[in-house]
């Protein structure tokens, strides 16, 4: 029987099925290098360089001179880098109580807990430009809450919160509270959620309380859920800027100013794009050195 080429089985050039995958994900790899890769390049040469556009006659390279300003001759980046560390971690840790607070109560059964779901995650939704304008008319002296408790004997009149350094802090805290604590809220109820049930009533027939219920089986299963939504928390916290900046500009006398602020204020305001690109890289030094110690140092994803 004469066998003919077409009876043959076609064989496939082994290059282009390898080459296949290579292809598909290059348009992904490439929107990675143009919006990732390149604007960290970019930071990173301009952190080496005097760029003031106002003093173009100062431009050229300066080697390790930006960085060694900011770590010997500028109180301010200290002072900044202080207060986000302050701002963080308060800010973190009363969202995260807060936080579980209200995923425990939600997510038990009770009358109208669809709505109360709603109204807990609400604030979530709102930008921070919006949370601003929200709170300052609550702070405002003459027509906020401030005239309220001193009509009640509580405050002064006239009293300012946003613009009395005593007090601009905790201000501030409580309005990031208000949109920061839904988050945590929203994650670890997801997380209960998958716990079953059948451990609580286990635990309970053995007679563990609910104080032991919560120490012994929640927190246990919440440990991840807990390690990662501080995590992100942490980093998005210290890059606080739309809030911050439409609250109280880093003011009073910079007793607001997170590091983040003070690079928009010499990078947008003073020009001195290559004293803020080094401000950025020590930043971004800080967080990648946090972020990997934190994973560490907390197992994130152990199973014992």
């Amino acid at each position: 029987m004469a066998i003919t080429t077409a009876d043959l089985p076609v064989r496939r050039r082994p290059g282009r099925a390898a080459r296949t995958p290579y292809l598909l994900i290059a348009p992904a790899v490439i929107a990675m290098l143009g919006f990732l890769v390149y604007p960290m390049a970019s930071v990173l040469y301009y952190s080496l360089q005097h760029y003031n556009v106002t003093k173009p006659w100062d431009n050229g390279f300066a080697g390790l001179d930006n960085f060694r300003r900011l770590l010997f001759e500028d109180p301010l980046f200290w002072q900044s880098l202080g207060f986000s560390v302050k701002w963080v971690g308060v800010e973190v840790f009363l969202q995260l109580l807060f936080g579980l607070a209200l995923a425990l109560i939600v997510n038990e059964t009770f009358v109208g807990r669809g709505l109360a779901r709603a109204m807990v995650f609400s604030p979530w939704a709102v930008s921070g430009v919006l949370t601003t304008g929200i709170w300052v008319l609550l702070y405002n002296p003459t027509t906020g809450v401030s005239r309220y408790l001193a009509d009640l004997g509580l405050m002064q009149y006239g009293a300012a919160p946003l613009a009395n350094p005593d007090t601009v802090f905790w201000a501030a805290v409580l309005t990031e509270l208000w949109r920061g604590v839904p988050f945590f809220a929203i994650l670890l109820l997801a997380d209960l959620q998958s716990i079953s049930k059948e451990l609580y009533e286990a635990a309970s027939v053995d007679g563990a309380s609910r104080r032991r219920r919560f120490i012994h089986i929640t927190l246990p299963h919440l440990k991840d859920a807990i390690i990662l939504s501080t995590l992100l928390r942490c980093v998005w916290e210290f890059n606080n800027v739309d809030l911050l900046y439409t609250l109280t500009g880093g003011g009073p006398a910079h007793a607001t100013t997170t590091l983040p602020l003070y690079v928009a204020a010499k990078a947008v305001q003073s020009h001195d794009f290559g004293y803020g690109s080094a401000l950025t890289t020590a930043a971004f030094l800080i967080l990648t050195f946090f972020s990997i110690a934190y994973l560490r140092l907390s197992k994130f994803g152990a199973t014992t």
